[in-house]
C-alpha cells in the first residue's frame, strides 16, 4: 500500500522504522526540509495546514494518516470524498485539534472532564473562579498554549485568542491510556501509564508503566476509555491524558488522535508497541497484543538550556554500557533549549528500580550543542 503521513517528524519516523519489517510505501509531507522522516521515505516538502498542498499530497495514497493533529482537515474531509481512506477520520481530527469541540464532545458523550467556559475573546467576561487554566482553541502543543491564571493580577496575561477557561484540578497523579479500533472495529487498549512532567518545561519528563490503581480508580478508566471508542465513529490511535485528583476521582484532560509521547516506553516494555500498533489500525489489520513484559520507563532527550545548534548527545556512551537501556534518537541534527531530540527507554525488575535507573541516565546525559 502507499501510505501517507502528514507530518514527518519523530512520530512518523518511529512508525516507518516499525513498519519496514512489512512490504508498504511510506510518504511524508512536513515543511522542514530536514525533518527526521525525510531520508527514510518518499518525502516531500510543504505546507499539511495548506489544502491544495494536503489535497495533492493524498490523491494518489491507499490511505493517508496522521502524526500531528494540526493539519488540513478541510482537505481530508475532500480526499476522503475522493475514496481515498483517512485515519482516523477527518471529522474526529477535525474535533480534537479544537479545544473547544473536544470539550463540548466530552460534554456530549458524559466523559469526564474538568467544568469549562469558553470565551471567544479577551473582553468576555470569566465566570471560573480563580484558580483556572486557560487552552487556546487552537495550535497548542507540549504544553504550549496553556496557561494556569492563579491571580487577580494574571488576568493581563490573558491570551486574545479564542480558549477554552477550565477549573484547575487538585491533581494526585497524570496518567495516560492509549487506545486503538481499527475498520473491523476491533479495540485494543495499552496499560495505563504514568506521566511525570519537567515543570520548568511543562514537557513529559518521565513516563512509567505499570501503573498500581485501585480497582474503582481502574474502572474509571476503563468506562471513560469504552465512552470515547464508542463515541468515535473512526478507526485510530488515540492517547487519552488523563488527570487522578486527590479525591480519587478520574478526569479527561485531553486527547491527541495519534501517536503519543506518552507511549514511548511500549518500545521494549510491552508485547507490541504502540508503531506497531498504529501500522495495523491503518492497514485495518488485527490488532496487537498490548500486554506487559516488565516495569518499564521512558525518560525524554530535550535540549539542554543554554544550547543551540548541531547536536551532541554527552555521556551517551556511558548510558550505551547500562544493561537494559535503548536509545531512540529522532535524526534532528540542530538542538535547542527544550526541542525533543531522542528518549531513552529503561527495563527493570520493579518500581523501585525502574525510577532508580531513570534518574541515573537522566544525570549522565545531556543534549548540548557543539
Amino acid at each position: 500500500m502507499k501510505i501517507g503521513i502528514l507530518g514527518g517528524g519523530q512520530l512518523g519516523r518511529m512508525l516507518i522504522q516499525s513498519a519496514l519489517k512489512y512490504d508498504d510505501q511510506f510518504y511524508t509531507l512536513d515543511p522542514a526540509s530536514d525533518a527526521p522522516c525525510h531520508n527514510i521515505s518518499y518525502f516531500t516538502q510543504g505546507n499539511f495546514n495548506d489544502y491544495e498542498t494536503v489535497l495533492n499530497f493524498g490523491k494518489d495514497k491507499d490511505v493517508v494518516t496522521i502524526e500531528i493533529e494540526h493539519v488540513n482537515a478541510d482537505a481530508l474531509a475532500e480526499l476522503e470524498n475522493q475514496g481515498i481512506k483517512v485515519v482516523p477520520n477527518s471529522n474526529i481530527i477535525k474535533t480534537i485539534q479544537q479545544k473547544i469541540l473536544q470539550k463540548e464532545f466530552y460534554k456530549v458523550n458524559d466523559i469526564p472532564s474538568p467544568e469549562f467556559q469558553v470565551v471567544w475573546n479577551r473582553d468576555e467576561k470569566i465566570i471560573m473562579p480563580l484558580p483556572f487554566v486557560q487552552k487556546m482553541n487552537t495550535g497548542g502543543y507540549d504544553g504550549k498554549g496553556v496557561q494556569v491564571i492563579r491571580t487577580e493580577e494574571d488576568y493581563q496575561h490573558l491570551w486574545t485568542e479564542p480558549s477554552v477557561i477550565e477549573s484547575l484540578v487538585d491533581i494526585d497523579k497524570e496518567l495516560s491510556v492509549i487506545v486503538a479500533r481499527n475498520e473491523s472495529g476491533e479495540t485494543k487498549t495499552f496499560p495505563v501509564t504514568e506521566m511525570v512532567a519537567d515543570p520548568k518545561l511543562n514537557l513529559l519528563d518521565f513516563n512509567i508503566c505499570p501503573v498500581f490503581l485501585s480497582e474503582d480508580i481502574q474502572k474509571q478508566i476503563d468506562s471513560i476509555t469504552e465512552k470515547f471508542l464508542n463515541a468515535i465513529h473512526s478507526p485510530g490511535l488515540f492517547a487519552i491524558e488523563l488527570f487522578l485528583d486527590r479525591e480519587g476521582k478520574v478526569w479527561v484532560n485531553e486527547t491527541a488522535p495519534r501517536l503519543h509521547n506518552s507511549g514511548h516506553q511500549s518500545q521494549e516494555g510491552n508485547a507490541n508497541s504502540q508503531f506497531e500498533q498504529m501500522y495495523r489500525v491503518v492497514k485495518n489489520l488485527p490488532l496487537a497484543d498490548t500486554d506487559t513484559i516488565t516495569y518499564s520507563g521512558m525518560l525524554n532527550l530535550v535540549g539542554a538550556e543554554g544550547y543551540a545548534g548541531k547536536v551532541v548527545y554527552e555521556g551517551m556512551e556511558d548510558v550505551l554500557k547500562l544493561p537494559k537501556t535503548y536509545v531512540h534518537l529522532y535524526g534532528k541534527t540542530e538542538t535547542k533549549p527544550g526541542r525533543k531530540m531522542g528518549h531513552i527507554n529503561v527495563l527493570a525488575d520493579s518500581r523501585e528500580e525502574l525510577m532508580e535507573k531513570l534518574i541515573k541516565v537522566k544525570e549522565m546525559v545531556r543534549v548540548i550543542a557543539e
